[in-house]
């Protein structure tokens, strides 16, 4: 099996993982800051991520960024961004993670890391959907902002990790996992609790 060239195993598999999770949180800022990263040389992007360079997925992604920065600081618009971008987020975390190992005799890898980046995907997108939800639900604005800097800050250092210190991304990466599950289960649960409360009592 011939792994791309420029990164060694675990430093590929930490990138993948990085990748599919913060596509969970901040997807057009995921794509940008890659991007961006390998048409400065900062880092050599593998093949099937060379694309993200290109001045095309650059602007288009920077401009999603921006609108994705704006709405998810708004109440309620943040909810109905993240309900949209279930259909998006988990498939490209997906084709990202897929991308780190660019075909060829790694197809094996790639699909596996598809597989694992659609998840971690998943489990951010839902941990961050059901937390904004739970929050909305408070009069003041100001947890709601907190919450979406912190993602803003949160994505580009997890990249950082991803790139810089393998091994760590990928240990950081599986407890956020498994912290994001248990959150967004508890918070899905404290959500319906809210939900039937307000719910008006049946005619008798």
């Amino acid at each position: 099996m011939n792994l791309p060239p420029q990164l060694d195993l675990p430093a590929l598999l930490a990138l993948a993982a990085t990748l599919g999770l913060a596509s969970g949180l901040r997807l057009y800022a995921v794509v940008f800051l890659t991007g961006l990263a390998g048409r400065l040389g900062w880092v050599e992007l593998p093949p099937g991520l060379v694309l993200l360079q290109s001045p095309m997925v650059l602007g288009g992604s920077a401009v999603l960024m921006a609108v994705e920065f704006l709405a998810d600081k708004v109440p309620w618009v943040d909810s109905v961004w993240d309900a949209v971008h279930t259909f998006v987020r988990i498939p490209a975390g997906a084709a990202l993670a897929y991308g780190v190992f660019g075909g060829g005799d790694a197809q094996a890898w790639a699909l596996l890391a598809a597989l694992a980046g659609g998840t971690l995907a998943a489990s951010a997108h839902a941990a961050k959907a059901s937390t904004r939800a739970a929050v909305n639900h408070s009069p003041e604005p100001f947890s709601n902002w907190a919450l979406s800097l912190g993602g803003d800050a949160f994505v580009p250092a997890l990249l950082w990790l991803g790139w810089a210190h393998p091994f760590w991304a990928l240990g950081v990466v599986l407890l956020l996992a498994l912290a994001m599950v248990g959150l967004a289960w508890a918070l899905w649960r404290f959500i319906g609790r809210l939900w039937r409360r307000g719910r008006p009592e049946p005619q008798r």
